[in-house]
């Protein structure tokens, strides 16, 4: 059997969290032959795990490395099958009421893209004039916002850099598995619609609600975020509705599955496990009180929340220590200077230490009295569920899943509110006999729920069965043949001319 993971940012690129469940699971079915596709920034990130021999294959597919393709647009009949297509995209998330069918028209671009020459396509004039007509009909809110041609420019560069995964084709002989919503799910839905390969779909974070949490900080103007966040919003829609089944690793995901238009029956939730014996009962706690937290330095854990926390602990008990595991992903360095920054502000410098990567994992919940989680946005986070079977008790945000990995083993706290983590904090270290209780419960509900060799025996059954099904589906459009005639396209904007008008950008489309 087959199966062809699909990944964004994640595996094998980075370590913790996905990445960790991931390789769990490619591990755990060592009979399984994995074709492994990695979207990544710029695709010279560094592989970062060690592959097992059941990955057979691996395609890094960068979405902000040189344009793909390197051809020309199409010409003739296929410019006009292409304009037709992006057009009827548009108006699917730009203006709802026209009754364009999303999925329909990412399917006819995905024919383009195949073809190696959507990029291409995309930075014509004609293209730039289609995304200007539609965004100033006068009934649409976009109107209002008077959009430039700037706006246009930028808007378009994001989409195409969003849609270069689109191109990246799915083994037919096997599952497609992406295991992140959004831009990981676009070659598989391709190959589901022009292939009929069965398509899996699994979500740790809610990735849409990410996208609104990120957009909040960007650059661009309201147009441009309003036509993003329109695209991942139909795109997001369009992965639930297309997905042969939806595996959310918690009912919370399941919840805001249902709400974006997946079909209930399409669902199973199949919780994240670890493995009891590699995270071991960590044994006597530290002669000093403290706190720890494991995971990457990102702003969507919000450690700003944790230090401040932290900083209120400290006041009440001046001894406490925070210790900090895990690394600064690349690019995150801003980051970490802006916490060091705010711990010196706070005046708890002193106390706080930035441990960065651990090998023995379990040794940073060992290393504490509570283990912490401040985030602002989770899935079914592991670093829950390895301090649980560590034996250590926690406080938590209440994203997520966090609240059904719980259950009554810990305190659970509103996110971005550091009072009462700080308040739950307190409680815990003050009293040792409720912790140290609450530490033994925690570890029995690992064991009795969350174990990882459940967890891989649920999705080595749901690959067998998906690998069962029979549909193929046949194409009902023009072949790829006729998008590729030989005539030039006069409307198309040269690379130079392109890169002088967008050099005027604010700079918002980085990842």
């Amino acid at each position: 059997m087959r199966v062809t993971m699909l990944t964004e940012g994640t595996y094998p690129h980075v370590h913790g969290g996905v990445s960790t469940w991931c390789d769990q699971l490619v591990r755990g079915m060592p009979e399984v032959d994995f074709h492994l596709i990695s979207l990544t920034g710029t695709g010279r990130e560094p592989v970062t795990w060690e592959l097992p021999p059941n990955v057979r294959h691996h395609l890094c597919v960068p979405t902000w490395g040189p344009r793909p393709g390197r051809k020309s647009p199409p010409y003739g009949k296929a410019r006009r099958h292409f304009a037709d297509a992006y057009e009827r995209l548009l108006l699917s998330f730009l203006d709802p009421r026209a009754g364009c069918d999303f999925g329909e028209a990412l399917t006819d671009l995905a024919r383009v893209a195949r073809a190696g020459r959507l990029s291409a396509a995309l930075r014509t004039e004609g293209a730039l004039r289609s995304l200007m007509w539609i965004w100033t009909m006068p009934h649409l809110p976009t109107a209002r916002a008077r959009p430039t041609v700037h706006d246009a420019l930028t808007a378009t560069d994001l989409l195409e850099h969003a849609l270069r995964p689109l191109g990246t084709r799915v083994p037919q002989d096997g599952v497609a598995h992406a295991v992140s919503s959004g831009l990981a799910t676009l070659p598989a839905v391709a190959a589901r619609a022009l292939d009929g390969v069965p398509f899996l779909l699994t979500e740790h974070g809610i990735y849409l609600r990410e996208r609104y949490l990120g957009y909040r900080g960007d650059t661009q103007r309201w147009p441009v975020k309003a036509f993003m966040l329109g695209f991942y919003r139909e795109l997001n829609t369009h992965g639930y509705r297309t997905a042969d089944l939806i595996t959310p690793c918690n009912q919370y995901n399941r919840r805001w599955e249902e709400r974006g238009g997946a079909d209930p029956d399409k669902i199973r939730t199949v919780y994240n496990g670890v493995d009891p014996h590699a995270f071991p009962h960590a044994g006597p706690e530290p002669d000093v009180p403290t706190l720890t937290w494991c995971g990457r330095i990102d702003p969507i854990k919000d450690l700003e929340t944790l230090l401040r926390a932290y900083a209120l602990v400290r006041a009440e008990l001046p001894e406490t220590r925070l210790r900090l595991f895990g690394p600064v992903p690349p690019g995150g360095e801003a980051y970490r200077t802006r916490l060091e920054k705010l711990a010196a502000e706070l005046g708890v410098s002193d106390g706080l230490t930035f441990e960065g990567r651990i090998g023995e994992v379990w040794r940073a919940y060992a290393a504490g009295h509570v283990v912490m989680l401040s985030s602002i946005s989770e899935g079914f986070p592991f670093s829950i569920i390895e301090a649980m079977s560590c034996g250590r008790t926690t406080v938590s945000t209440d994203v997520g899943g966090v609240r059904e990995a719980v259950g009554d083993t810990g305190i659970v706290v509103p996110p971005r509110e550091p009072e009462k983590m700080a308040a739950a904090a307190l409680t815990l270290l003050k009293d040792d006999r409720r912790r140290l209780d609450l530490g033994a419960l925690a570890r029995q509900r690992v064991i009795d729920r969350f174990t990882l060799k459940r967890s891989v025996d649920n999705f080595r059954t749901i690959y067998q069965e998906l690998a069962g099904l029979p549909e193929v589906y046949e194409p009902t459009i023009e072949t790829v043949a006729d998008w590729t005639a030989e005539l030039r396209d006069p409307w198309y904007v040269s690379p130079a001319a392109w890169g002088t008008a967008h050099a005027e950008s604010a700079g918002g489309t980085g990842r």
